[in-house]
């Protein structure tokens, strides 16, 4: 299952936005036009699927501050609203059930809501088509949702005002589970750690790892198990080669734990485990284990991977990326233009520009009806 589109009404400096995904997207622009806002957008989207969503508002400062900050009318409310759009990839681009969430400011004085806790104030889960269905419908805390007969029933437990549906409704409806888990299951790369403590720096533990962790905790665990239980590091090592020319990643059989080291052709008997490499190298590796890993998620957004990296490198992460959009659906939001068109050059898609457009975020080329007439 893939993205089709992404709807974004409220939030920080997007007034309001609508705008078709790719197998792809490459995201640019200068510093202060909104893109970490969009990709932060679409993270909120995946909160609300593991239950976070509230949490994540108050941890950024609060409703108040993630909000639209430029003019708002007199009969707009103050909400932010977000919306995605599936479809299954089956070759025919079958539509799967939409998913919107709005969040607003709560009343402690008849709801059970703290006053300064951000509310849900609405969900839906609607099967678009001629004659569209919706699958499940939530204003305020009051929940409606069609069980496998097709019959509306409520739900028997009032949610509270920081849940979301799609979060606590489970096991009524496949539709429901299944949009749920594909939320959920979503990955976001934001930079990793490379100070002294960084997990990226410490042995992971020996556990079959198929993917990598947000933090990158389980670096050692995803590369040895592509070495020693897939059996195939021909992309990771020809990623290696391209950024290192003459280098080796050295993946030991793990026992109790998983560790990994850098072996280059000026010194080669030095092996340079991860609490040596410098900071670039580490990022380049976490994000090799990110793209490359046995088992990829069914979206992967970074934000900004060049970050750290030497532009040498680029060319090799731009590859990677390409690999990984072959398995699954990826985006990247990047201030560097020699990766956007190492991007471009590898896949032959085109980045987008993000801008302002009276004051508010938008992509360049994006019509007022939310589609690129280029495309």
């Amino acid at each position: 299952m893939s993205l089709s589109d992404l709807e974004i009404k409220g939030y920080r400096s997007i007034r309001a936005i609508r705008f078709p995904l790719r197998r792809l997207t490459v995201l640019t622009g200068g510093n202060g036009v909104g893109k970490t806002n969009l990709y932060r957008a679409l993270e909120m989207l995946h909160l609300a699927a593991t239950g976070d969503l509230a949490m994540a508002i108050a941890r950024e400062g609060g409703l108040g501050a993630v909000l639209w900050a430029g003019e708002r009318g007199v009969t707009d409310k103050p909400r932010l609203a977000l919306e995605v759009g599936l479809v299954a990839d089956d070759g025919e681009g079958t539509t799967l059930p939409r998913y919107g969430v709005e969040v607003g400011f709560g009343d402690s004085r008849y709801e059970a809501v703290f006053a300064e806790e951000p509310q849900i104030k609405s969900e839906t889960l609607i099967l678009p088509g001629r004659r569209p269905v919706t699958l499940l419908q939530r204003d305020r805390s009051a929940l409606w949702y069609r069980d496998d007969s097709g019959a509306r029933r409520q739900m028997d437990d009032p949610l509270l005002a920081s849940e979301t549906a799609l979060s606590a409704l489970r096991g009524t409806l496949p539709e429901v589970d299944m949009v749920r888990h594909l939320l959920a299951s979503w990955r976001f790369y934001h930079g990793f750690r490379t100070d002294p403590q960084s997990p990226l720096r410490r042995p992971a533990l020996a556990i079959t790892a198929p993917m990598l962790d947000s933090d990158g905790g389980n670096l050692g665990a995803v590369l040895a198990t592509l070495k020693h239980i897939r059996g195939d590091t021909t992309d990771l090592d020809a990623a290696i080669d391209q950024a290192f020319p003459g280098a080796r990643l050295d993946i030991p059989v793990p026992e109790k734990f998983a560790n990994f080291a850098m072996i280059f052709p000026d010194m080669p008997k030095r092996a340079f485990g991860a609490a040596e490499l410098s900071d670039g190298t580490l990022q380049f590796l976490a994000l090799l284990g990110a793209l490359l890993a046995y088992r990829l998620p069914p979206f992967i957004a970074l934000n900004e991977p060049e970050a750290s990296l030497h532009p040498d490198l680029l060319p090799a992460l731009a590859r990677a990326i390409s690999r990984a959009a072959a398995r699954t659906q990826v985006w990247v939001v990047t201030h560097s233009t020699m990766l956007a068109d190492a991007i471009a050059e590898e896949t032959g898609t085109q980045p987008r520009k993000v801008l302002r457009r009276n004051g508010s975020t938008w992509l360049e080329g994006l019509s007022e009806i939310g589609i690129f007439p280029d495309d």
